[in-house]
């Protein structure tokens, strides 16, 4: 008789309440995909030195606060050149769409700026490793990054903004 007295089985057709914080990962995706050489077919014809330059960016936005549905999107740009001329660049935005509700405000900005680029990454690397070699390059595999550790460091930024602007603004007065 004790199981026919539980409230909190689903098959009632409503979820259970939730009892604290829910994330899931609802898509990703690649939302934008550029591959350049610009030196072809003259750069395979050179003795190769690759210097590779990467730059780096995530963005998060909020898509529904009801369903508390966010977009992460992690950009990524590879820019190779070998004697001084490029090579090649590889631009890659990657996206996921993720369900992030009932976490305090700062887990959901570590959550959102660290933890989701943390799981695009290997999607992104994927990306670029196949293009590049298809481009007719070696292989390029990029190394791990850590979000967390980027993550508190724009964290540290902008806590410094107001007190760097605060001591000119009254540095000007």
């Amino acid at each position: 008789m004790a199981e026919e007295t539980n409230t909190g089985g689903t098959n009632s057709g409503t979820p259970p309440a939730q009892q604290g914080p829910e994330f899931a990962i609802q898509k990703i995706f690649i939302k934008d995909l550029s591959f350049e050489s610009p030196g072809a077919p003259g750069v395979f014809l050179k003795e190769w030195k690759g210097d590779t330059n990467i730059q780096l960016n995530t963005k998060a936005r909020q898509l529904n606060e009801q369903d508390g549905l966010f977009e992460v999107e992690l950009g990524l740009t590879v820019t190779t050149s070998s004697q001084g001329e490029t090579a090649y660049l590889v631009e890659v935005k990657q996206a996921g769409v993720f369900v992030a509700r009932g976490f305090p405000a700062d887990q959901q900005g570590h959550l959102l700026g660290a933890y989701c680029p943390n799981l695009l990454f290997p999607f992104v690397r994927e990306v670029v490793a196949d293009m590049v070699l298809k481009g007719g390059f070696p292989q390029l595999l990029l190394q791990p990054i850590n979000f967390d550790a980027l993550y508190a460091q724009h964290q540290q930024e902008q806590r410094n903004k107001p007190a760097e602007a605060g001591e000119s603004d009254s540095a000007s007065a």
